[in-house]
């Protein structure tokens, strides 16, 4: 099993077991939350990218993504493309480098997996993820109007892998 060390943190790939520390740090950082059947279909179609970061042990974040083919969000082609459905890591472990780790390492098995590209969608908002994802080389590529349930708009951000 792969393990990245980042300090005293762990990056780790996800097991059937620890889906529901994901659930419990999604449920308490984000305000989009899943069944958990959805869980469990993302790990089950690419379990080399869902990703945990620990510390002692103990679930601090992670990352969940999935592969799709649709039209590239740089031209008018086919592509098979990353999608990062989510990521999220505890508020008193951020700025920490783990979710650079987590895309990053992410971003590396998607290409491995033969993807062309990377998506997101992130709240118009969402100010520290929106730099975070920039630093990592991602560019707002259109603007999906209420989005999410409360209504906030969502940019689309993507890059080439």
């Amino acid at each position: 099993m792969m393990q990245i060390s980042l300090g005293p943190y762990v990056i780790t790939e996800a097991d059937r077991d620890s889906i529901w520390e994901v659930v419990r740090i999604n449920e308490e950082t984000l305000p989009e939350h899943y069944t958990l059947q959805f869980y469990y279909d993302i790990y089950e179609n690419f379990p080399e990218g869902f990703l945990i970061a620990r510390l002692d042990g103990k679930a601090v974040g992670y990352i969940m993504n999935r592969i799709e083919r649709g039209i590239s969000s740089f031209g008018l082609n086919f592509v098979k493309k990353g999608h990062v459905v989510s990521i999220a890591v505890l508020e008193e472990h951020r700025k920490k480098g783990i979710g650079t780790v987590l895309l990053n390492t992410a971003m590396e098995r998607m290409k491995k997996r033969g993807c062309d590209e990377v998506f997101l969608e992130v709240r118009v908002t969402n100010d520290e993820a929106i730099k975070l994802y920039e630093k990592l080389g991602f560019v707002k590529v259109r603007t999906i109007q209420y989005y999410y349930s409360d209504g906030e708009d969502a940019y689309v951000m993507a890059r080439r892998l």
